[in-house]
This record gives C-alpha cells, sequence and structure tokens, in this order.
C-alpha cells in the first residue's frame, strides 16, 4: 500500500489530520505546451525534455509530493528507470488533454470551450501507472456538458474494464461562464455532484479538484458527502508567493485535502523548495506570511534569485484571498 492510499483511507474514515494532506505535483506540461513546457536556460534558449525530466527527479527523490503527474511518454521512462519503484510516491498518468490546453505558440485553441481528447490509449498507461487524471471543465451549455460528460462515462468504463484508477479535475474554464444570478462557483458545486450522484462506486474518481472560490462553497463542496467525495485544490495560477500560500492554507482550513502544484500554472523559482513551503503552511501550521519569509530565506542559501523582492513577495493580491484573510489566521 503506498502513503497515498493510507492517507485517503484515513480522509474517508474522517481520521484527516494534517499530514495526510495530499499534495500532487503536475509535470505535463509537455501535453499543453510541446517544446516550450521546459521554459528557457539562463541564456534564453529552450530547455529539452531531459532538463525538464531532470526536474521531475529532483521532487521524486525529495518525498515531498505524495503524487507526481506525468505524461505517458514520461511515466514509461520513469518506470523503465525503476525510479517509483524506490520510493513511496505514486505515479500519475495525465489521462486528458482537452484542447482548452494545447497551449502552444501561435495557437488559439484556449479561446473557445474545451473538446474533449485524450492522446494516451488506457491500456498503455496501466503496465506504468495505476493512477491517471482525468480533467474536465463544465461550461453551463447543454451541448458541450453533454458531450464532456458523455466522453467522461466513456473513460470511466474503459477505466474500469483496465482496472485504473483516476482522480478528477473539474477546472474553471478559461472564458466566462453566464450562470445568471448564481455565482460561478455555487454552479460548479451543484454541476459537479450531480454529475457524480450517478456513478457507481467502482468507477468513482479517488477525490476532486476544484478552483477555490471562498471558505463558504469550498466548505459547502467538502461537507456534502466527505467519505464519498474527497475535495481538493486545483494548482495556484495567479498572485505572488504569499497568494499561493494562503490560498492553500484556506483551502485546506474549509475542508480541502488534496492540492496540486505546477510551475505551468505558478512559476515558482524552485518546485522543492516550494512544495517544502507548502508542507510548512499544512503540516505545521505556519502563516502564509512566515512561510513566504522562510522560503526566501531558502532561496537565499541555495543562490536561487527570487522573481520578486520578499516585500512585494508577502502581498496578497488576490481580492478573494485578502477579503478571507482575517478569517483563516
Amino acid at each position: 500500500m503506498r502513503r497515498i492510499d493510507e492517507k485517503l483511507a484515513k480522509i474517508a474514515q474522517g481520521r484527516y489530520g494534517p499530514r495526510d494532506f495530499i499534495l500532487t505535483f503536475c509535470k505535463d506540461a509537455d501535453l499543453v505546451r510541446g517544446c516550450s513546457a521546459a521554459g528557457r536556460d539562463e541564456n534564453g534558449r529552450l530547455r529539452n525534455a531531459p532538463a525538464y525530466r531532470a526536474d521531475m527527479r529532483r521532487v521524486i527523490e525529495s518525498d515531498l509530493a505524495d503524487i507526481v503527474l506525468s505524461s505517458l511518454a514520461n511515466a514509461e521512462i520513469f518506470s523503465e528507470e525503476g525510479i517509483y519503484a524506490r520510493s513511496n510516491v505514486t505515479p500519475a498518468v495525465r489521462l486528458t488533454d482537452n484542447t482548452d490546453i494545447w497551449l502552444v505558440r501561435g495557437g488559439r485553441y484556449a479561446q473557445v470551450p474545451a473538446v474533449p481528447f485524450r492522446s494516451s490509449r488506457l491500456e498503455n498507461v496501466r503496465p506504468v501507472a495505476n493512477l491517471g487524471l482525468y480533467a474536465l471543465s463544465f461550461y453551463n451549455d447543454i451541448d458541450i456538458d453533454h458531450a464532456t460528460l458523455r466522453a467522461y462515462a466513456e473513460f470511466r468504463q474503459i477505466a474500469a474494464s483496465v482496472g485504473l484508477r483516476h482522480f478528477l479535475r473539474v477546472a474553471d474554464p478559461p472564458i466566462p461562464v453566464d450562470t445568471g444570478p448564481e455565482e460561478y462557483g455555487a454552479y460548479l458545486n451543484d454541476v459537479l455532484t450531480r454529475s457524480l450522484a450517478g456513478v457507481a462506486s467502482k468507477e468513482r474518481p479517488l477525490f476532486v479538484e476544484v478552483g477555490y472560490h471562498g471558505p463558504r462553497l469550498m466548505e459547502e463542496l467538502a461537507n456534502w458527502d466527505p467519505t464519498r467525495v474527497i475535495v481538493g485544490l486545483t494548482g495556484c495560477k495567479e498572485g505572488t508567493t504569499r497568494d499561493c500560500l494562503e490560498r492553500l492554507a484556506q483551502g485546506e482550513r474549509y475542508g480541502a485535502r488534496t492540492a496540486s502544484f505546477s510551475r505551468l500554472d505558478f512559476q515558482c523559482e524552485d518546485p522543492v523548495l516550494m512544495m517544502r513551503a507548502m508542507r510548512r503552511v499544512v503540516r505545521e501550521g505556519v502563516s502564509s506570511r512566515e512561510a513566504v519569509q522562510a522560503y526566501h530565506a531558502e532561496l537565499e542559501v541555495a543562490g536561487l534569485p527570487p522573481n520578486r523582492p520578499l516585500q512585494e513577495d508577502l502581498e496578497l493580491t488576490v481580492p478573494l484571498l485578502s477579503r478571507n484573510h482575517s478569517r483563516a489566521a
């Protein structure tokens, strides 16, 4: 039994403690940006796939992540190397690359609603991982959402037949969604739980990731069916390091039991040091402010220049987070 199974069992049994929080490190940008996935080196040249995999190895060896998510291509390489056999980290494969994440240079795919798509055949995933990510979005459009849920139903049937588990990410769409007088987060809570109500236990996701829409809506979703719908956070996409860590602190306080982190979403200086800061916030109860200060101190020791000066990085710039900061402190 791997570490995530022990943690999930405790969460489902109502015995959650901060040490049971599940962190997923997402390194699947090759399915998103192609050659641009690894960013640029100090000379401005694009880093290559071996350099990209070197970052993944560092995170796996740090043992700070419970799950490391990658493309099937990289999962196959790590399976051949046997790196996960020497680790308690669980490998996971991104099982959907819907058109809204085709963020290639010059591409316009994310400007319109996502079309469901899977590059990886599930029977090819199962030999290298027994866990994968299925991602989708809701648009409050009957044709789009019907096609989305039909594709998800077909996926679940195949996944169950090959013995592949999954977690579900319900991402906020990159384009506006009209929900009338209701908040998008309230619409999301209803449409998500409605969509899972007809799913049998053997096909259900291990947990569900959603965006953070504030304390009330996070608590509402987390309390809906806590033994069967374990709720987590999608990756932070905006703001300072303080914003990223405050979002994590508030999410966990109001019921999130998992969180994803990706340098594709949040351009941190060092993923290992950033995940260490995230663990401090959840496991040790360190405030987001103190965690940012410790993170910058570690960057200095490592000789890594910060993306922002410390005082700037200590600011809460996302209104939702600053409004609810005192409640979560």
